[in-house]
């Protein structure tokens, strides 16, 4: 069966949406940075847990771009401590930074090439619309080695990913 051309123009334009749906419409710049701390909300990770901004003890610039790599891409962490990430993007497009262990990250990455209208707004994600930036404050209170990455399908896989160290106190 043949299709006619304007049903292939209709499929096409949904296909390329679908692509570009990480385009910040979803996913405020800031909204991270002005979301109101409630510890009776924060649900414990097997990372660490949402952090009091007011308890921040240090702050690490990260910086990402469309070269597809946060700068630093490798950030030590002592347990307990409280840090307020700022993200700046400097690229022309849309990313993310979502914090996990590389299990979390590699199931949230499956689940947005399935559902990449899906919206989100966790504390240990921060949303960046080009040219901006935004906070995400967390406490890492597990020692371990943990991930950060953009999950916008293909950003990871280009090698945009960083990790975390945890060093017990």
């Amino acid at each position: 069966m043949k299709m006619p051309t304007s049903a292939l123009a209709v499929l096409l334009a949904l296909a390329v949406s679908t692509v570009n749906a990480h385009d910040g419409d979803k996913h405020k710049e800031g909204k991270h940075a002005s979301r109101s701390y409630n510890a009776a909300d924060a649900e414990q990770k097997d990372f660490g847990i949402a952090g009091n901004p007011k308890k921040a003890g240090r702050t690490v610039k990260i910086t990402m771009s469309d070269k597809m790599r946060f700068t630093p891409d490798r950030v030590s962490v002592r347990q307990g401590e409280t840090i307020r990430f700022v993200i700046a993007n400097q690229g022309k497009m849309f990313h993310e930074m979502v914090i996990g262990t590389e299990q979390d990250l590699r199931d949230h990455a499956a689940l947005m090439k399935k559902f990449p209208d899906m919206e989100h707004d966790e504390p240990h994600q921060a949303h960046v619309n080009a040219g901006t930036r935004t906070e995400l404050v967390w406490t890492f209170n597990r020692a371990g080695e943990f991930a950060f990455a953009c999950l916008v399908p293909g950003h990871s896989e280009a090698g945009m990913t960083g990790k975390i160290i945890v060093s017990k106190k």
